[in-house]
């Protein structure tokens, strides 16, 4: 085989190694932009199903229907088992990763005196913060 001919099969080999390497880098960079859009309209969908779930348990907490808290409970446990998990706040400290403060009130200093908006993990991912009232000390 002649020079030129070698330089030649070397130059293809490193331009076909070089296509070869950005071919794997756009499939993983595709795989990850996919991955963030799923994750993203799943976040999006579990973010409208708690408005409903919050309008229901508001309903449910005025009317007191018997077959109104069954579908109430009947959805939670789908949500349950989709992995979305209520952030419990009932007199724990507060922990700003979970929770936003809306209000400071009476109360053990950071300790949530009241739940006015429940909030929600996807996964053991916060996918709405609790929206709770802490208590600012001066009384036990």
């Amino acid at each position: 085989m002649s020079k030129k001919l070698k330089v030649r099969v070397t130059d293809l080999e490193e331009q076909l190694k070089r296509a070869v390497a950005d071919y794997h880098n756009l499939e993983s960079r595709v795989e990850k932009e996919i991955g963030n859009f799923k994750r993203s309209s799943l976040l999006s969908l579990v973010d409208k199903l708690l408005g409903v779930l919050d309008d229901l348990q508001r309903a449910e907490n005025n009317l007191k229907d018997r077959g109104l808290t069954m579908a109430v409970n009947q959805f939670q446990e789908v949500l349950a088992s989709e992995g979305i998990e209520e952030i419990k706040t009932d007199g724990v400290n507060f922990d700003p990763q979970a929770m936003d403060c809306v209000e400071m009130g009476k109360g053990k200093k950071n300790i949530i005196v009241k739940t006015l908006l429940k909030g929600y993990t996807l996964n053991g991912q916060v996918v709405r913060p609790a929206k709770v009232r802490v208590g600012q000390g001066g009384e036990k």
